[in-house]
């Protein structure tokens, strides 16, 4: 591309004994969705008092603890939402609102004005401190910067000891553009505000190291929180939080490796949504960890109730492809990969171990999906995904030579009609194909005879091209006889090289179906399939159908 010396590639620090790669995720972090502030302000149209309170409730049923909803002294909408959630006494006991304020007198006292009466609030206290912003937005040097947050700091400590309705105060300051801000600094301006409000191990302060702009891997966003812990003054009174953005598609990479740096806690948003590219994603955060065994503590057990009330409330959709919760990501349409999960399902379904299924980090039940849209057939699929499809939805249990043939035959279709094939399509087209065919030859009646334990007799009468014809023949069994009576008929030497048969139902009226495979003196094989509720006429109707087969190829 061109214009390439315009940027200038991120200085990141230099860390000589890093900890954070050797670590590993065994809890989960505290977290507090922005979805009501950081999200909200993001939308083209942002919720309604409803939607707000329908968003509310269902992230305090999903069993987040701090919740934050809102900048109250930025408009009418965000004050009265909070006086509302106060009001009519809808915050749980063990939930704590988080409210957003930036470091100016009037500000902080709306703000503290909007909270009256909350029993948990979290104060959340923000300058901006990068270079860039310094230098270009604001006019101010470092010193000028640390005494805008102090101010704010001061004043939040003092309205908070004026309190008398017996609120219970967390504060939280946040280093705007941490990721843009020298590192040195950033750990004296967060210490300046600590040094003011005066934390102990009993009772943290939250610091809140944003990447408000993604700008770097995420490996130096954790040299960076690491360097932040290790040289801070108050490291055992402080919870360090995360508040990643995606703008360079790795928020959630950069919010896991910033938990291996040492942070505690994370803020983010369902599904990611926030300014720009959004926020860290904590849908998928919280996956994540189950997928590796971790309790994540929120409750995703009900993920399309997640997607519902988002799509609903944000007017956006979740991507088809998004991790865990997409529309597509427990389907699969590759052929290969339909067959590795049939296997695995099958073999999880045997063993009850530990989940491990091909191509599926997590089992689809647990966050409410089903197996059913798992494998869904177009022109790209294989023999295991079509037999899955059979077996899940219908009960067919195909062998691997009738699978291997009507994968062709499913695929062909498909690629004709340039679309995925339904379930319902593709099993009307093994019926279609292969099960009971009585053109041009159709079974009519039938008479066995049991002349010894190893011989039988058998006569039939059949319809051939709409003519009647009476057959008879013998052999060692049921099968052998009716085939060695279509060997005279036909003058053709037909040959079972299959059989196989299943029942379709449970209980006294039940089905079964039967495959054959026919050779006929050559290499050719023909398949068919029979359905009776008895099994001697589901054979019968399975050799008859394969050889209807037989005889359409060769008047073909």
């Amino acid at each position: 591309m061109k214009n390439k010396e315009k940027y200038q590639p991120y200085q990141g620090i230099s860390l000589t004994d890093r900890q954070w790669p050797g670590n590993r995720l065994e809890k989960a972090p505290h977290w507090c969705s922005v979805d009501l502030r950081d999200g909200n302000q993001a939308l083209e149209t942002p919720m309604n008092l409803d939607q707000k309170l329908r968003f509310f409730q269902k992230l305090t049923e999903m069993g987040f603890k701090t919740i934050e909803i809102g900048f109250p002294a930025a408009s009418d909408t965000e004050y009265a939402f909070t006086r509302y959630l106060i009001e009519h006494d809808l915050i749980p006991d063990d939930v704590a609102i988080q409210v957003l304020t930036q470091s100016r007198p009037h500000i902080i006292s709306q703000t503290f004005a909007a909270v009256q009466g909350c029993k948990k609030a979290v104060i959340h206290l923000y300058n901006s401190t990068s270079v860039l912003q310094r230098d270009v937005v604001f006019s101010m040097n470092q010193d000028q910067c640390v005494d805008l947050a102090v101010s704010g700091a001061r004043q939040i400590k003092t309205l908070s000891e004026q309190d008398i309705f017996g609120t219970e105060f967390i504060f939280e300051y946040s280093p705007e553009s941490f990721t843009g801000t020298e590192m040195d600094f950033a750990v004296r301006i967060c210490d300046a505000v600590c040094d003011v409000w005066q934390p102990t191990p009993e009772r943290k302060v939250i610091i809140n190291l944003p990447a408000t702009v993604e700008m770097s891997t995420p490996n130096i966003y954790a040299d960076q929180i690491e360097y932040f812990c290790s040289n801070t003054r108050h490291r055992p009174s402080i919870m360090v939080s995360l508040h990643t953005h995606n703008d360079r598609g790795t928020a959630v990479a950069a919010t896991e490796l910033g938990l291996l740096a040492g942070a505690e806690r994370v803020e983010g948003t369902l599904f990611g949504n926030g300014e720009r590219t959004g926020n860290a994603d904590l849908v998928a955060l919280a996956l994540n960890l189950f997928s590796q065994g971790v309790d994540p503590e929120l409750d995703l057990t009900d993920i399309n109730s997640l997607i519902e009330i988002y799509e609903e409330t944000t007017r956006m959709e979740v991507p088809p492809r998004h991790p865990y919760a997409g529309k597509l990501v427990y389907t699969a349409f590759s052929g290969s990969h339909q067959d590795a999960i049939n296997k695995g399902l099958a073999a999880f379904r045997k063993k009850k171990g530990p989940w491990s299924v091909p191509y599926l980090p997590i089992d689809p039940l647990d966050v409410g999906r089903s197996y059913e849209p798992i494998i869904r057939i177009n022109s790209q699929s294989g023999k295991g995904g079509i037999a899955y499809i059979l077996e899940q939805n219908y009960g067919l249990l195909l062998p691997k030579p009738v699978q291997q043939a009507f994968s062709q035959i499913v695929t062909a279709s498909s690629d004709r009609q340039q679309r995925e094939l339904k379930a319902d399509e593709i099993y009307q087209l093994f019926q279609d194909t292969y099960v009971n065919l009585m053109q041009p030859l159709k079974l009519v009646t039938y008479k066995e005879e049991m002349i010894s334990d190893q011989l039988h007799r058998f006569e039939a009468t059949l319809e051939h091209d709409g003519r009647e014809v009476r057959v008879e023949g013998q052999g060692n069994g049921l099968l052998d006889a009716f085939c060695q009576a279509l060997r005279q008929y036909l003058n053709s030497r037909i040959e079972i090289t299959l059989y196989q048969e299943h029942a379709l139902e449970r209980g006294s009226t039940s089905k079964a179906i039967t495959y054959v495979q026919i050779q006929n003196g050559g290499e050719r094989l023909y398949i068919g399939a029979g359905v009776s509720s008895s099994i001697s006429r589901s054979s019968l109707r399975a050799v008859v159908s394969a050889v209807n087969q037989m005889l359409r190829t060769q008047t073909a």
